[in-house]
């Protein structure tokens, strides 16, 4: 039998053993027709997509209508009451495949989704089913529960039927039950916010330093936030939010996803919720659950004041976004939109057409290439720039929206758009380069205009601190900017995000405390995360009583913090590890809504978390404070004519410049010398910039060594600015050594000292 006939077969049976008609349309009493006992639909206009208010022909006010479905033979738009009665209106103009019409008298915060017609036939990649409601791609807000309060997704919000008995045809078979019940609707949202008091901090990529964190997880337990307001938009934009943002010195907050999404089959089965966010169907949408205000458009306005409430405190906001994938996971995943709206023209297939071409590991890729969908993306970066009020995007899996037809491609259609966007050229784009598909690594490898998460720099730094690094050839690159990976096409120092810690991974708490991964309550048997932690638990795995080890531990996150902060590039913090945040050593706590992931603001009570965030905050204020730190060229090596003074020196332990031969050596113990009189660049009035030298001192080794400092004519004295193997760092040190003498480097440490002349 062949297997469209087979379809039809097993679609027959389906539908006599489950025969669930659909509901008849109900009749939205607000807004009546009197003659058809319908709103009227008037045929309104193909642009801009989605539903947007306005006063049309005639000053008569309502709402226009467009959704983009190529390949659909009809499209209802379906009106919800606070009831949930529905209302279905065909839209019956079609202008270059965008279905569209406005309905007078539809208003603000009026809930609606799609129903689309079309054939279905999965072996071609055609799954429309007009049983669903299908939320539309533009919609500004979303309301109602998301298929996720059930315990699991209900049956009824699968395009195919889910529990079909034959399983080699499982997702072909069609189920005719309502979704409508089950599923979120979009709303219409108005909202004309007056701008003009907002001022953009606008900070040069050089001078930014990143703190990604999480919405609810950030907020949730914060003692200072009134408890209504925890875990929402409003309480990141509370003072008390604020405030420890500002005392700490960051310049820009990375937001974990924050458009709608909705939680996987799998973990509400076992009791638990998508954290992170990593599972978009709505990228117009601020995620209805963290804001405060409600959900009929007030979220809208929420998002609003809070990215207003950190620009008048001087910080950016980047989000992470998530246009690789959605929700709706594979071919065996849930009929939300984008599916039901035109399969075959949202995501990339595999060459039989019935499966999803993967190179996100989620289940499916969006197909970027395709004009639509290139501006469903495009529309919605602009759109949280220029109405939303952010200021820039660190892209998930970027490699994957760079893949043309197969292969990850630098001239793709993604790229080449947003180079040339007037907008989107002008925000602060940060790549995650690369994805789970052949080819899908590519570190160094995105156009100028990007930035990029330095994974070798991470790598290299957790190396070196468990004495792991066969030599420090790789070592001297990532402190000083990784020009071996950026120094090409104009790329400058700042295009390496430096992290030694992000979201995904064990907390800078967890890497010196665990050598094993321990996500036993995620229920998928351990097997989740990654393997390859490049950890160091100090001789004990957890916690521990052990004073010795504990000190030891902290003594490790200072050094990891300090490498950090004093290394050329972009760093980017994670919330909560300037204050010694665990996750009990679990490196994937994405499914985690709870005090795993929550910041435990406590622990600010305590001296060691205290002390960390002291040091953390002295250290930002220093490299605010001394461009050397925060170079915008890199390094050139090359001696002064002079005095033979190098921009970047580095030495040994004997206080002399190494040579080829000590690259290649293993070393515990690394020095190099910053020069701030060769300062490449101008200030804003013209004038050379010039800054104090320093020298950092990295030693792994578990006993003191002796280093000699270099004489002159690198300096002829030094003061001991920060030493990370002293508990309290309120205040400096401020021991002056003489060049050319021998200071004692403490066992793990790291020494910053300022050049005197």
């Amino acid at each position: 039998m062949s297997s469209a006939a087979e379809q039809e077969t097993v679609q027959e049976g389906v539908r006599a053993a489950v025969p669930v008609p659909l509901p008849a349309a109900g009749v939205n009493g607000r807004h009546l027709d009197a003659d058809s006992r319908r709103p009227a639909v008037w045929p309104g206009a193909p642009t801009p997509l989605g539903a947007r208010f306005r006063v049309g022909p005639d000053g008569v006010a309502g709402t226009n209508f467009a959704l983009w479905a190529g390949g659909a033979e009809a499209v209802e738009l379906c009106l919800f009451d606070d009831g949930g009665l529905e209302t279905r209106l065909p839209l019956t103009e079609l202008t270059h495949e965008i279905w569209h019409g406005f309905v007078p008298g539809v208003r603000p915060g009026q809930r609606y989704g799609f129903r689309v017609h079309g054939r279905w036939d999965p072996w071609t990649g055609a799954r429309w089913n007009p049983a669903k409601l299908l939320l539309d791609p533009y919609t500004r807000a979303v309301d109602g529960a998301p298929p996720n309060d059930y315990g699991a997704l209900p049956p009824e919000v699968y395009g195919h039927v889910r529990d079909w008995p034959q399983q080699n045809v499982a997702d072909t078979v069609r189920d005719d039950r309502d979704s409508a019940p089950y599923v979120p609707k979009g709303v219409v949202v108005h909202d004309d916010d007056d701008w003009s008091d907002d001022r953009r901090p606008k900070t040069p990529w050089a001078d930014s330093v990143i703190y990604e964190l999480h919405v609810r997880g950030f907020t949730k337990l914060h003692p200072g936030i009134p408890e209504e307001l925890r875990g929402t938009y409003a309480g990141l934009a509370h003072p008390a939010a604020v405030d420890h943002l500002v005392r700490l010195g960051i310049t820009a907050v990375e937001l974990l996803p924050v458009h709608q999404y909705a939680h996987e089959d799998h973990l509400l089965r076992r009791g638990l919720r998508n954290y992170w966010g990593y599972n978009s169907i709505g990228y117009f949408a601020p995620h209805a659950a963290y804001s405060a205000s409600g959900t009929r458009g007030e979220q809208v306005g929420e998002f609003k004041r809070m990215v207003k409430a950190l620009h008048a405190a001087g910080i950016e906001v980047i989000l992470d976004v998530v246009y690789n994938h959605t929700a709706e996971a594979g071919e065996l995943g849930p009929t939300l939109s984008l599916r039901g709206i035109d399969n075959r023209g949202y995501y990339r297939l595999q060459p039989d057409a019935r499966a999803y071409a993967d190179y996100t590991g989620c289940g499916n890729t969006l197909h970027v290439v395709q004009p639509h969908v290139l501006r469903l993306i495009t529309d919605s970066l602009r759109y949280w720039v220029t109405e939303m009020g952010v200021d820039g995007f660190r892209f998930d899996l970027a490699a994957a929206l760079a893949r043309s037809m197969h292969d990850v491609d630098m001239l793709s259609p993604f790229l080449a758009v947003i180079a040339q966007d007037p907008v989107l050229r002008r925000v602060k784009l940060i790549a995650e380069p690369w994805d789970v598909g052949n080819g899908g690594y590519q570190v160094g490898s995105f156009p100028p205009l990007w930035t990029e998460w330095n994974d070798r720099y991470r790598d290299a730094v957790r190396d070196f601190w468990r004495g792991a690094l066969p030599d420090v050839r790789d070592l001297g690159y990532r402190l000083s900017g990784s020009s071996d990976l950026y120094a090409w096409g104009g790329r400058r120092p700042y295009a390496s995000i430096n992290f030694v810690t992000a979201h995904d991974g064990f907390t800078l708490r967890d890497l010196v405390s665990y050598e094993q991964k321990h996500n036993e309550d995620n229920g998928e048997g351990n097997r989740d995360g990654t393997n390859d932690n490049r950890s160091w638990n100090c001789g004990v795995e957890g916690e521990t009583d052990d004073p010795d080890v504990n000190a030891l531990r902290r003594r490790q996150v200072r050094n990891l913090l300090t490498t950090l902060l004093v290394s050329t590039g972009v760093p980017m913090l994670v919330a909560g590890d300037e204050m010694g945040r665990t996750q009990g050593g679990s490196n994937n706590a994405y499914c985690q809504d709870n005090a795993v992931s929550w910041l435990d603001w406590s622990l600010l009570e305590r001296p060691g978390p205290r002390g960390l965030l002291d040091l953390t905050t002295r250290l930002l204020s220093l490299r605010h404070t001394h461009p050397v730190l925060r170079r915008r060229a890199f390094f050139s090596g090359r001696a002064h004519a002079a005095d033979g003074l190098r921009d970047l020196a580095w030495f040994t332990p004997h206080g002399k410049e190494m040579t080829e031969p000590d690259w290649y050596a293993p070393a515990s113990t690394l020095a190099l010398y910053l020069s701030g009189r060769d300062i490449p660049g101008r200030d804003a009035r013209g004038a050379e910039v010039t800054d104090d030298s320093f020298l950092v001192i990295l030693h792994a080794a578990d006993r003191p060594t002796s280093f000699r400092l270099p004489g002159a004519p690198w300096a002829d004295s030094y003061e001991l600015v920060a030493d990370t193997a002293l508990e309290d760092q309120k205040e400096s040190p401020g021991t002056v050594h003489a060049g050319g003498g021998t200071v004692t480097v403490p066992a793990r440490s790291v020494l910053l000292l300022r050049v005197r002349t």
